[in-house]
């Protein structure tokens, strides 16, 4: 980025029709310093992102709206609660641009559905979330009496009591697995380098066998599946046909036309000619009596 365009980004580009009389750079463009989130500012309302405290529903088309999801809001003070202002967020749902209007409750120290939504009520249990129970508001207010407090004191007390045995027993197992850092360290080395021994040999045994990927140790089941295994070839395709045909023929020259198809018969003079013609070329290529081909003879002309 230029150093004008960096000037422009920041907002201290100063034109050059701008004079100090005319003060600052927002007040020379006729704009707010907050751009489109003041266009309501003359009416006490900014533009800011809201973010859904908590799980609703919404009141126009039933949908729920997670906790965390943000609307571009409409912010305004509507009262104050001692010092503490008050403010009311007015935003539109996504699914159905329907109106939820929430408003913060600084007494109670939470955000409050003024319309337009539905607090999706959540209930849990306590042992199954295994925390505890908080007291009520109610008993909050009795616990200024100082004989409530003293019998509630004691009730925590005896459920601490009852909890003990389950916290010492943890705590016990907790401190025989981290008490020997020497030798918990010693258990952790000898294992990994138990795996780089093993890897290496697989990778060892991977190369011998000309193979780029490391194979798993063979087992038993796959030594069984790869015994079971046959691949068949065309050689002994053709080996078992010519042995089948070779005891299918009879050993007499004057009956095997008798017990031999005319099939047969063909193919055993067919095999027989390429035999002859195979060995006369390699007789010829070895003795040099090889006839020139046309390409040949118009190379040696030239």
């Amino acid at each position: 980025m230029s150093s004008l365009a960096a000037a422009r980004a920041d907002n201290f580009y100063y034109p050059p029709e701008w004079t100090p009389n005319q003060g600052s750079l927002n007040k020379f463009h006729g704009q707010h310093a907050l751009r489109e989130r003041a266009r309501k500012i003359d009416q006490g309302i900014l533009i800011v992102r809201f973010e859904m405290p908590f799980n609703v529903w919404c009141g126009g088309c039933n949908s729920m709206i997670a906790k965390g999801v943000r609307f571009n809001a409409e912010k305004k003070q509507v009262g104050n609660y001692y010092s503490t202002k008050i403010w009311n967020f007015t935003m539109k749902s996504a699914c159905c641009k329907h109106e939820i209007v929430i408003q913060t409750d600084p007494k109670n120290t939470e955000y409050v559905i003024i319309s337009g939504a539905q607090r999706k009520t959540e209930e849990f249990d306590i042992e199954d979330a295994e925390t505890f129970a908080l007291p009520a508001d109610e008993e909050r207010g009795k616990l200024a009496d100082p004989f409530y407090r003293l019998e509630h004191e004691g009730e925590d007390l005896q459920k601490k009591k009852e909890a003990e045995p389950v916290l010492v027993r943890l705590q016990r197992v907790s401190d025989a697995r981290r008490s020997d850092d020497y030798a918990l360290n010693k258990a952790l080395r000898a294992q990994l380098r138990n795996q780089k021994k093993r890897v290496a040999e697989e990778e060892g045994v991977s190369k011998k066998l000309g193979l780029g990927i490391r194979l798993l140790p063979a087992t038993e089941e796959d030594a069984a599946t790869a015994a079971g295994m046959k691949f068949s070839s065309k050689f002994e395709r053709n080996r078992k046909e010519k042995r089948a045909l070779i005891n299918s023929a009879s050993i007499f020259l004057g009956s095997s036309g008798s017990s031999m198809s005319a099939a047969d018969k063909k193919r055993l003079d067919l095999g027989s000619k390429k035999r002859k013609i195979k060995a006369c070329i390699a007789s010829e290529l070895l003795t040099g009596g090889f006839k020139p081909s046309s390409w040949s003879k118009s190379s040696a002309s030239s």
